[in-house]
């Protein structure tokens, strides 16, 4: 699971913003202004049929500010990417 939905950056953060393009997912915010310092992504490929889907997951950040729930509290009723 990406350690982004309980980072206190995650809606000012340009690599989450890229982790929700790669996913088609709506960003939130358009104009991310803060830059995380070496961000660690695991990127996993499957293969689903004719269909290749990859799943992008940041495991590792130096700029990570735990604040549990951030994701959910910005995005209520929503349900949490995993």
């Amino acid at each position: 699971m990406c350690i982004c939905i309980n980072c206190h950056y995650v809606d000012r953060c340009s690599t989450y913003h890229a982790v929700e393009h790669q996913h088609q997912q709506p960003h939130l915010t358009e104009s991310p202004d803060f830059e995380a310092a070496e961000p660690t992504i695991n990127v996993n490929i499957r293969n689903q049929g004719e269909e290749i889907e990859m799943e992008w997951d940041v495991v590792g950040c130096l700029s990570f500010a735990e604040e549990q729930g951030r994701w959910a509290r910005l995005r209520p009723g929503e349900l949490i990417p995993t």
